[in-house]
This record gives C-alpha cells, sequence and structure tokens, in this order.
C-alpha cells in the first residue's frame, strides 16, 4: 500500500529571488510534501509522461548545431517514470524533437527505451514523423507517407509502439482534408499495431498552423475524428494539445467506443481527467515528466475512489503547469528540464540547443515559488541550493 502524503508544518529554508517590480525579496520556503517513490496498485487511467532527454554538458559540441546526450541520465529519469506506474512517451515534442533532436538520434533514444523498458514492463510508445524530410525538400503528398513509413518501419523493427506525429511537411502540401486522409489511411493500414495519434496544436509548433488542411478548428476537428473513427482498429487513442479544454471534450465524446481520448492539455488536464458523467481522458502529458511523483499518487488515489483526493493532490500542480506552458508554449521545455534539475534528477541546467536561454530569471524564480507552493521540490535543501546557483549566475546573490 502507498504511504500516505506527508506535510510538514513548515520550513525555514529561504532565498533571494527576484520579484515582478524589478526588487529582491526574501522567499520562505511553504510546508512540504512527500509522494511515495513507487506506485502499488492498479490505475483506471492509462498515462504517458512525455519525457525530457538529459544533455551531456561536458561534451565537445555547439549545443545550438549539435546533440550531446547523457544515456544514463536520460534512462534513468525513464525508470523514474516506469516505478510510478506512468508510461514514457518517447522522442517528442518534450524532447526536443524537431527542436535540437534530430531523427538519428531520436532513433537511437527510441531504441534505449524500448531495452530499457522491456525488464521492467514498462510502458513505453514513441513518435514517428517525417522530421527527417526537410520541409523544403517535400515536393507532394506521397513524399510525406514514404518518410512516415520510414520511421514506421524503423521504430517497429526495435520493437516500439508508435505515436503517429504530426509533420510540418504536411501541414506545408496538405491542402485539404482529402489530402490529410490520403496520408493517414495509407500510413495507419501498415501499421504493426494500433497507434496514438497525435495532433499538436501550433501554440506548441507554429509550423503546424492549419493542420487537417484548414485554420478552421471546427472543420480540422471533423476530418481527425472521421480519419481517426473510419480507421479506429488501428488507432489506441488521439492526443490533442490544443490547450482547450471544451474542444477535447467535443471530441472525446464524438470518438468511438475503444478509442482512448490522451488529454494533452497542460492547462486543464486534471478536470479532463477526472471526467464527468459522460466519461474522460487518460493523459499524455509534458508536465507529467515535471511532476510525475504527484501525478502518480493522484490517479491511484483517483483509483481507489478517492476524487477529493485525487483533485487535493493534482490541483496544486495546475498553477505550476500554466506557468510553465505560458505562451510562448514552445519554450515550457525550459521549465520541465528546470525542474528536473532542481529534484536532482540531472546534475545541471544545460539543455541540448541551448534552450536553458529560452526563458527569463523572473520566469524561474516564479517557477520555483509555484513548485515550492505544490509540494513539487523532492529535496528542498537541494533545490533551494540549486536555485541559489542559478540566481548567482544572473546577478542575485544569495
Amino acid at each position: 500500500m502507498n504511504k500516505p502524503v506527508q506535510s510538514t508544518t513548515g520550513s525555514s529554508l529561504s532565498l533571494k529571488l527576484p520579484t515582478a517590480d524589478r526588487s529582491i525579496e526574501t522567499y520562505r520556503l511553504a510546508a512540504s510534501r512527500s509522494f511515495p517513490a513507487k506506485l502499488s496498485g492498479t490505475l483506471n487511467r492509462v498515462a504517458f509522461s512525455a519525457a525530457h532527454v538529459v544533455a551531456d554538458p561536458l561534451a565537445e559540441c555547439d549545443p545550438w548545431l549539435n546533440q550531446a546526450i547523457d544515456w544514463d541520465k536520460t534512462i534513468a529519469f525513464r525508470e523514474h517514470v516506469w516505478d510510478l506506474g506512468l508510461g514514457v512517451a518517447e522522442a517528442m515534442d518534450t524532447a526536443q524533437r524537431g527542436m535540437g533532436l534530430d531523427w538519428p538520434t531520436s532513433l537511437e533514444l527510441i531504441t534505449r527505451s524500448v531495452a530499457a523498458a522491456k525488464p521492467r514492463n514498462g510502458l513505453v510508445f514513441s513518435g514517428a514523423g517525417t522530421d527527417h524530410l526537410a520541409v523544403e525538400d517535400a515536393k507532394s503528398i506521397d513524399d510525406v507517407i514514404k518518410a512516415y513509413e520510414q520511421q514506421f518501419e524503423a521504430i517497429e523493427k526495435v520493437g516500439g509502439r508508435i505515436i503517429l506525429m504530426a509533420s510540418r511537411a504536411l501541414a506545408k502540401l496538405g491542402k485539404n482534408a482529402d489530402d490529410y486522409a490520403k496520408v493517414y489511411d495509407r500510413i495507419l493500414s501498415q501499421s504493426q499495431n494500433p497507434v496514438i495519434i497525435h495532433w499538436l496544436g501550433d501554440m506548441f509548433d507554429p509550423a503546424l498552423s492549419g493542420y487537417w488542411g484548414t485554420s478552421d478548428l471546427g472543420q480540422a476537428m471533423d476530418t481527425a475524428t472521421d480519419v481517426i473513427n473510419r480507421n479506429a482498429a488501428k488507432v489506441d487513442g488521439v492526443k490533442i494539445s490544443l490547450l482547450d479544454a471544451q474542444r477535447e471534450i467535443d471530441m472525446r465524446r464524438r470518438l468511438v467506443p475503444d478509442v482512448k481520448m490522451y488529454t494533452g492539455d497542460d492547462f486543464n488536464y486534471a478536470e479532463l481527467i477526472a471526467g464527468d458523467d459522460k466519461g474522460y481522458s487518460h493523459a499524455l502529458l509534458g508536465i507529467f515528466d515535471a511532476i510525475a511523483p504527484a501525478a502518480s499518487y493522484a490517479l491511484s488515489r483517483l483509483a481507489a475512489g478517492d476524487e477529493a483526493g485525487f483533485h487535493d493532490l493534482l490541483g496544486p500542480t495546475v498553477p505550476l503547469s500554466r506557468h510553465i506552458f505560458k505562451a510562448p508554449t514552445r519554450f515550457y521545455k525550459t521549465g520541465i528540464v528546470f525542474m528536473a534539475y532542481l529534484n536532482g534528477h540531472q546534475d545541471h541546467f544545460t539543455m541540448i540547443g541551448g534552450q536553458e536561454s529560452t526563458r527569463s530569471t523572473q520566469h524561474l524564480a516564479e517557477l520555483f515559488r509555484l513548485a515550492d507552493k505544490a509540494g513539487l521540490l523532492a529535496n528542498p535543501e537541494l533545490a533551494v541550493a540549486r536555485m541559489k546557483s542559478v540566481m548567482a549566475t544572473r546577478g542575485i546573490d544569495a
């Protein structure tokens, strides 16, 4: 049985942080919570964490141009996620896929992750896209199909399950619903196992504007739903990342019964996972990387019939998630990796592509406050020491 979440009465820890008016305050940490390190029991939702990769800060490379991965730390983080009963959504946007992580490195990541999952019976699905095909080199819909086929074949060859990712090349070439139907019908017909389809909104990737052949989200949802329901035997579920709870609910109610809805809404996930009398969403979330212990324990309470406990645990994480995913949303990965650094999953705040620089000192300071208030700093003493070192590099003395 899981141990209960513990609360302390307070904390004597403090540090200097900048405020919105450019002054410096002495911030004192709130009461902390601790969460079980492993899941005991079962869950009644399928939940994936879209996991980040850990950069190798000692590698000789140009971070804007080359990838250097610390494979041991990267796989260790996935083992942490599996221990908590969550699945890993591999080589996706959270891992900087198409935004620093290229296809050859992604395939190596997928291969290593699939191998590491087997002895733990860990759940892992991996992203298949068309990112090895430069958008300017894609001349036809058939080029897009061939690119998808290449990645599907490579992932299935190493024993992986597929997340069918959105394609920048298809966003460029696809003019209408028929173009999208041609691609998805062809690819799904060839899949060895049911896949998860990912509809990623342009707030996450501006190059995906007009996906499904239209800028009208209602029409886009009509096309996507038709494709999914028509190919239901080859679709495990669909993840939509539109940050619009009502659109997700509307689409969820239109899916055939055997197709799952995986929420990708990092603003409204608690209410969408809890659901209503007409259904609920499963989860495939980038924020679950940063809040995995709290998410795991909250989901276990939901499965035990304790919905109030679920909301008590997960509700306080939502303000942090909304902050991490605030516009420009595509920079959310910086906050995810910063949380991993604060919580000891890596020894540095370095990212591939140099993306540790995409958020301001003010942003990181508010992230720290919100993580503390949600009880998400696993070792407050370590988190304070690391936050002080980051603030010092930005001109704020301890």
